[in-house]
């Protein structure tokens, strides 16, 4: 076994064991059986090493969403990605909240792929004229709640000791971007939704099959008017 894989044993078996999500670099190189300068050196730093660590142990979990077969719901999919998140969770506590720790100053691999992936399903929510926003907006939102309920969780369990409390939440976030199968009206019937859900549908259809009449820059400009419509801002002055 070469040095980094002994630093990231050492380091995943003591954080494992930590109460407080964290470990020392001199209790790795110590476990590990190395100096300190080979710590850095692989590493770079501390923030470093904790980084690799959360993307080794977030490995076995985004290889399993990988391999997932998109099913003919992406709304489904959506739900059974937000339960299989709150499940790993509380499977590994303190690589969970060391991944969302703000000691490390740049997100790990692991984070931007689930946040990549997590898009991918919207996307195909939005094609499918189901997401009445757009897929990066409820990428952020789906997101955010998902880790906010997780760390709900890990963090004040006296407060949040029943996991249906992470369902309900799951159920009203996903509600409240998403219109139901086979309706042609959004959940949220009120004047001013149905431009934005039309844009953010036709984008994300545009995005999936690209129209050969149109040239590169053409589609990037549609693309960017469809985005204006989907997500409205303040009208020009």
């Amino acid at each position: 076994m070469d040095a980094r894989e002994k630093i990231l044993d050492a380091a995943t078996e003591l954080l494992a064991g930590a109460p407080a999500a964290d470990v020392s670099t001199r209790a790795v190189c110590e476990a590990a059986g190395v100096g300190a300068p080979m710590l850095y050196r692989l590493f770079g730093d501390k923030a470093g090493l904790l980084a690799a660590v959360v993307d080794r142990g977030f490995e076995e979990y985004l290889a399993s969403k990988r391999a997932a077969r998109p099913s003919a719901d992406p709304v489904a999919d959506l739900k059974r990605g937000w339960d299989n998140h709150m499940r790993f969770a509380l499977d590994h506590p303190n690589h969970y909240r060391l991944m969302y720790s703000p000691e490390l100053t740049a997100p790990p691999a692991a984070a931007k792929e689930a946040h990549a992936l997590l898009h991918g399903v919207l996307e195909r929510c939005a094609a499918a004229g189901l997401l009445t926003v757009p897929p990066e907006a409820a990428t952020r939102v789906v997101m955010a709640a998902n880790v906010g309920a997780a760390l709900s969780m890990l963090t004040r369990p006296e407060q949040y000791p029943d996991i249906r409390f992470a369902a309900r939440l799951r159920d009203s976030v996903i509600d409240s971007i998403t219109r139901p199968a086979g309706t042609g009206e959004p959940r949220d019937t009120g004047p001013g939704n149905a431009v934005p859900t039309a844009a953010a549908t036709l984008a994300a259809r545009l995005r999936a099959e690209p129209p050969q009449q149109l040239t590169v820059v053409e589609a990037a400009l549609l693309q960017q008017w469809l985005g204006t419509l989907a997500e409205p801002g303040e009208p020009p002055a």
